[in-house]
């Protein structure tokens, strides 16, 4: 849903949904973090339904990998910030619900959301950028944001036990280099972009960096997974 701007640095637009399975944020709208106070908890994420499908499920829920395009709006005026259509080539966005890579607002409004789902959603400054506000990504302080959201996909996230599973392929509770590898290359030929080489290797030595904490040349179940939201 909405991706302005990357809390952190963005990843390369061509390191592919694999990568999103293992770590990096992705460049979506994720905010600084900001207090807690009794506004943000008066206020709330305003939903509208465009369009629902006759089939709706599944329906997604916090730590699912969805797939979706999105535009953003300023309330305030009606100006358009962003538009995932016109960001890496065209592509929906990749990312995973409820674990703060987008500002709170979006993971509150996606939540039970269904593919092919469309969805018009207002939210309130304390639940996006607050009194911060955003410059680089065109937003002022205290900014209430329309988002109109079209959900593609959702999937197992990337930090679930099924995931961790499919990729440890020996069964002993740690991803080898040769497994996240085998991994990667699997999800790159399911994609069916061409890559150069060098972009396997790049994204598999940022993944070491990033998850293996103690050094050892594993990443654990326990580094692997840090969205605690399942049991390995």
């Amino acid at each position: 849903p909405a991706g302005t701007v990357p809390r952190r640095r963005s990843p390369r637009s061509d390191m592919g949904r694999g990568l999103t399975l293992l770590l990096l944020p992705l460049a979506l709208l994720a905010a600084p973090a900001q207090a807690e106070g009794g506004t943000a908890a008066a206020e709330e994420v305003k939903i509208e339904v465009l369009h629902l499908p006759e089939v709706c499920s599944p329906r997604s829920k916090k730590g699912d990998l969805l797939n979706a395009h999105y535009d953003g709006f300023l309330a305030s005026d009606g100006s358009k910030f962003y538009c995932s259509r016109t960001q890496n080539e065209g592509h929906p966005k990749w990312f995973v619900l409820g674990v703060g890579q987008v500002i709170k607002g979006l993971d509150i409004a996606m939540m039970n959301m269904c593919p092919g789902e469309k969805r018009k959603v207002i939210i309130p400054p304390s639940l996006a950028y607050g009194q911060q506000g955003y410059a680089q990504g065109k937003i002022p302080p205290n900014a209430t944001l329309i988002f109109e959201i079209e959900l593609y996909a959702v999937n197992k996230g990337p930090r679930s036990v099924e995931a961790f599973h499919q990729i440890d392929k020996d069964s002993d509770k740690k991803l080898s280099e040769l497994e996240i590898s085998q991994y990667l290359k699997e999800e790159f030929a399911r994609d069916g972009k061409n890559r150069h080489p060098s972009v396997h290797d790049e994204i598999l030595a940022d993944i070491f960096k990033k998850n293996d904490h103690d050094g050892d040349g594993f990443i654990s179940a326990k580094e692997y997974n840090v969205y605690q939201h399942d049991e390995l």
